[in-house]
């Protein structure tokens, strides 16, 4: 039991010390070495944890729950994972700030809009619609819309609440989604 506390307490000062370097420089300036030194752990103990910075990253990307599909929102309700991703975000704000702010990498941004990608998928055809091009591309608009937000707020560039984050999503998407869906 105490090696794994030992192991979770090395990952997690490993995790934390990409963070902060990358707020400080930028993802793509950060090294193995930067994060060894943050961390202050032997370049041993890093690789026996994870494979180089880029892993890293994805196993910060990975603890983040508003990566998964919450649970609840009601029976057909389209994008019942927003409200909880955008209150999630708010929650871990340092994390979702380096990671997909102006100093995170492209890897975190590509990796965020496929895992949002999924859910968007999954929750058009849940409500009907049928695997098409058109499909395809109502997702991208969604995930657009949806990462735009998420990016502006990150950025600064707004100080919307999750709430008033949710409310401009689904007024930006839904009524879209309802025509291309033929629902009312």
């Amino acid at each position: 039991m105490s090696g794994d506390r030992r192991v979770r307490r090395t990952r997690r000062m490993v995790q934390e010390a990409l963070v902060a370097l990358i707020l400080e420089k930028g993802y793509e300036a950060v090294t193995v070495t930067d994060i060894i030194a943050r961390a202050d752990v032997g370049r041993s103990t890093f690789y026996s944890h994870f494979t180089d910075k880029q892993d890293v990253l994805l196993s910060n990307l990975d603890e983040l729950a508003f990566l998964r599909p919450p649970s609840g929102g009601g029976p057909g309700e389209l994008f019942a994972f927003s409200l909880p991703m955008f209150e999630h975000v708010r929650e871990q704000e340092r994390l979702v700030r380096a990671l997909l702010g102006r100093h995170g990498g492209g890897t975190v941004h590509a990796y965020g809009e496929q895992v949002l990608a999924g859910l968007v998928r999954d929750d058009l055809l849940a409500a009907g619609g049928r695997a098409s091009a058109a499909l395809d591309l109502m997702v991208v608009c969604v995930v657009g819309a949806f990462m735009g937000l998420l990016r502006a707020w990150v950025d600064g560039r707004t100080a919307a609440s999750p709430a008033e984050l949710d409310a401009a999503f689904r007024a930006a998407v839904e009524p879209g989604v309802r025509a291309v869906l033929g629902r009312p």
